[in-house]
């Protein structure tokens, strides 16, 4: 009897240990979080979508998408196509910027005043070059590839093909270094950059007031374009976002609340009508979402 009573009491002590996991912080890994459903309901929604030419260039490895459900923030779903692909994404990056601002404001070696909140806010909404080098000179862009590689986020992970990186400020100077794997100047994964936004929103990135800051400054755009036009006849929706634009490449990313349902987007690619087909991804993901809630 008494080695039952104590196997029963050691069940009761590894279940509290498991719950206390989940409710002190424990997350999973988005990248260990792909469900095999998930996967298939995404490439059914933009099969729906998108015709031969769109898929062309899937299969060309020129497009990657990632979403996330993070309603629940300790169980998320995640599906991807092409998600550890390294490409090019233009003006994305300035999120790990933000980050990097953020982590030494919250190191006590830059101050969060009224003048450094509206660099960083145009930097965002704007897309604004000049405000994200002066905040890249700030905090340094050896410093910034030093955080984004650090134990602490390993956004940038050689054992996942990379993920972003700035090698260069938005200037038109010489380029610092090119990311170490693809030589790319301004780079990202649409895992990783996933990875961000999943960490943002679980308030480890920075502590809660800092992160409540960032997603204040990521909640508007002054750019009325990709994501947010897809999304501008559903009002419901808000989202916290950053794009990339240059030439034929074209990113959109961010986290979307609607109907308190939550989730992370993000598509990268590299081909000429790819802003206009993120307007219309973010709707045929929108709508798997609404097909996919209970």
């Amino acid at each position: 009897m008494m080695s039952i009573f104590v196997l029963l009491i050691s069940i009761k002590l590894l279940l509290l240990f498991s719950y206390a996991q989940v409710a002190f912080g424990q997350y999973p890994n988005l990248t260990n979080s792909v469900d095999e459903m998930f996967d298939q309901a995404l490439e059914g929604a933009l099969r729906s979508e998108f015709g031969l030419e769109f898929w062309r260039t899937v299969e060309s490895k020129k497009a990657s998408i990632v979403v996330a459900d993070i309603t629940d923030h300790h169980q998320p779903l995640v599906a991807a196509i092409n998600g550890d692909e390294m490409m090019y994404v233009a003006s994305l990056p300035k999120i790990a910027i933000l980050l990097g601002a953020f982590v030494q404001i919250e190191q006590g070696k830059m101050l969060l005043d009224g003048e450094t909140k509206t660099t960083l806010t145009h930097m965002i909404r704007n897309s604004s070059n000049p405000a994200a080098t002066a905040i890249l000179n700030q905090v340094g862009i050896a410093n910034l590839a030093a955080i984004l590689q650090s134990d602490s986020f390993r956004l940038y992970d050689p054992e996942f093909n990379g993920g972003l990186w700035v090698g260069k400020d938005y200037s038109g100077g010489p380029v610092w270094k090119r990311d170490p794997l693809h030589n790319i100047s301004h780079g990202a994964t649409a895992m990783q950059v996933a990875r961000f936004y999943y960490l943002l929103a679980t308030d480890r990135l920075v502590s809660p007031e800092l992160g409540k800051e960032m997603k204040g400054i990521l909640s508007e755009t002054s750019i009325q374009h990709k994501f947010v036009k897809g999304l501008k006849d559903r009002p419901s929706a808000q989202i916290y976002r950053k794009s990339g634009t240059w030439k034929h490449f074209h990113s959109d990313s961010g986290i979307i609340v609607r109907d308190e349902h939550k989730y992370i987007v993000v598509a990268l690619t590299e081909y000429p009508s790819g802003a206009k087909d993120l307007s219309r991804l973010i709707v045929a993901v929108d709508d798997m979402m609404e097909r996919w809630r209970p």
